[in-house]
């Protein structure tokens, strides 16, 4: 069973998938509730079963009327299996369907909070798993759960049950009954690691597929647009192929176990055929031992099947509570800064990166009023310094600290409410460009916002666009250049009040005339007295800072 081959450290379920989830400790104590009700449901209905029938056969008492009791037990218990199995489908997919938002939304405010280093190395695999992997878990719920649980309650009691009427058969059922958990070790063999290189190259697959669609509008401009046509082919039968190699291995698994439990109960009918026959037992056990002994086999039969089913499922939760079990802890304190006014400073920074520090013991001393530019090689760890002073990112070594307090003592959603920040690669959503436009809370004047298009060079994108401000664009701005992106995300963030900017190359992209526009206003807005921190390389940038801070790396050499 593959449970136990790959997963024995953890049993055959997944501790975690209580710890995270709540509705799944709820739909846990349901089904072993209605396990243990439909266990003696079939308990019931096979002894009155068997006793009916025997009855009938055997005695000069032939009429219904005689036999009442026992058909009404009888009905009884088939509409508790049947309200049963309807009570376990309706609120199964249900906790399913709830357990699986709980763990997708847990796996995004996990990789929210994790260092945006390292989020990026598990950006691609956190996306698969939120957006598509995850929903394979519940056919794991809603159909190998219940039968674990069944294999827990229903094949030992019914097992005693034959043992009661018929010992012989519950010694032929208790010797050929290991028979299907040795099986599904075998297959848990033969399809070790099939699920998780199942989500491995969905995941690769989707990235690539991703990113080949995220790049069609500049292989347009270029006239290239039916180059990637070839590669999408080909990743859309490499997907197909991964998937029904994983199918194939299900369906086959579900045939050897439903061909060997069927085999185990011919052995159990036979021998109570022979027996009736010679007269050796009673037609009433035989009957009762005779209906009980599939209901043996059945919970293990269906938790082999079920899991190879749910294996998608169970490779992305793994997946899922990787991410969670390395959640970073949540830091941040309850002071309250006034960034106005206030000298924020670096003191011997370090910064942990793959292999080294980066960056590594930065000094720097930030001051209202004036424009500090950090400078370094590519790697040195400039976006990684804004990240610190953002409190994205906890320094290893050395502090930063705004007028005297640290960061780390700073509650951070009072900090972002006073800090306007531009990244690498700006954030925009599907939508209008006045939607992304004041995305961050921020609704300008008409007169202000018209000098900040001038300054950034956005009003002529805007003269190119007939509907202007309610042009809509795709998600990460698909329909807009680079170039138009960039001078969008700078008019967002040059609009902001905030006391503190921090810009991360704010004029890639940008011509010269726009460059120098770009810096004019920085300029004009430390001079109001805010804190400006911009990296960058390009001589004009470095000439028009007020400091120049230089950032190192220290990487340990191999």
């Amino acid at each position: 069973m593959i449970a136990v081959v790959e997963r024995s450290s953890k049993g055959p379920v997944d501790p975690r998938l209580w710890r995270y989830s709540r509705s799944a400790r709820a739909y846990l104590v349901l089904t072993v509730v209605l396990a243990l009700v439909d266990t003696a449901a079939i308990i019931v209905s096979a002894v009155m079963l068997g006793t009916v029938l025997a009855g009938v056969i055997t005695s000069d008492v032939r009429t219904i009327g005689e036999w009442s009791p026992q058909l009404w037990i009888l009905f009884g218990a088939i509409l508790v299996r049947t309200a049963t199995a309807w009570l376990q489908s309706r609120y199964g997919h249900r906790a399913a369907s709830r357990v699986v938002e709980e763990l997708e939304n847990e796996v995004l405010a996990a990789a929210s909070a994790m260092n945006p280093r390292d989020l990026d190395a598990e950006r691609e695999s956190a996306a698969t798993v939120v957006t598509r992997a995850l929903g394979g878990l519940a056919p794991y719920l809603t159909g190998y759960l219940p039968s674990l649980v069944l294999a827990a309650t229903l094949t030992p009691l019914t097992l005693v049950v034959i043992a009661t009427q018929d010992m012989t058969s519950a010694l032929i059922v208790l010797f050929t009954l290991p028979l299907i958990p040795i099986f599904m070790i075998l297959i848990g063999l033969l399809t070790k690691g099939r699920a998780a290189a199942t989500l491995e190259a969905m995941t690769r697959l989707s990235a690539q597929l991703l990113d080949l669609l995220a790049g069609l509008p500049t292989l347009r401009a270029l006239g290239r647009e039916h180059g990637p046509a070839a590669r999408v082919r080909a990743l859309g039968d490499a997907h197909r192929r991964a998937t029904m190699r994983a199918l194939k291995i299900a369906f086959l698994s579900s045939m050897v176990l439903e061909l060997l439990a069927t085999l185990c109960v011919a052995l159990v009918a036979v021998s109570i055929g022979l027996r009736l026959v010679f007269g050796d037992m009673a037609l009433e056990a035989g009957i009762i031992a005779l209906v009980l002994a599939p209901e043996v086999y059945v919970p293990l039969r269906r938790v082999g099947t079920r899991f190879h089913a749910a294996e998608d499922g169970v490779a992305a939760a793994d997946s899922a509570f990787d991410v969670l079990d390395r959640r970073p802890p949540v830091t941040g304190g309850s002071t309250v800064v006034r960034a106005t006014g206030a000298r924020i400073v670096l003191s011997s920074v370090s910064a942990p990166a793959r292999n080294g520090f980066a960056p590594y013991r930065l000094d720097a001393v930030l001051e209202p009023g004036s424009v500090t530019v950090l400078a370094g090689a590519n790697g040195s760890g400039k976006s990684t310094s804004l990240d610190v002073l953002l409190g994205l990112t906890s320094p290893a070594e050395g502090a930063a600290t705004v007028d005297g307090t640290d960061l780390a003592d700073v509650d951070r959603a009072s900090w972002w409410r006073q800090v306007a920040w531009l990244p690498q690669r700006p954030v925009l959503l599907p939508g209008t460009l006045e939607n992304n436009l004041v995305l961050t809370g921020t609704r300008p004047d008409p007169a202000a916002l018209d000098r900040i298009c001038a300054a950034t060079g956005f009003d002529e994108v805007l003269r190119e666009l007939p509907l202007g401000w309610n042009t809509l664009i795709g998600a990460g701005g698909v329909g807009l250049s680079l170039g138009q992106l960039q001078r969008l995300a700078l008019t967002r963030v040059l609009t902001s009040s905030a006391p503190v900017m921090l810009l991360d190359e704010p004029t890639a992209h940008l011509d010269t005339a726009a460059e120098r526009r770009v810096l004019g206003t920085l300029r004009a807005l430390a001079d109001e007295g805010r804190t400006i921190v911009v990296v960058g390389h390009r001589p004009a940038v470095l000439a028009a800072a007020d400091a120049v801070v230089t950032v190192e790396a220290h990487h340990h050499v191999r």
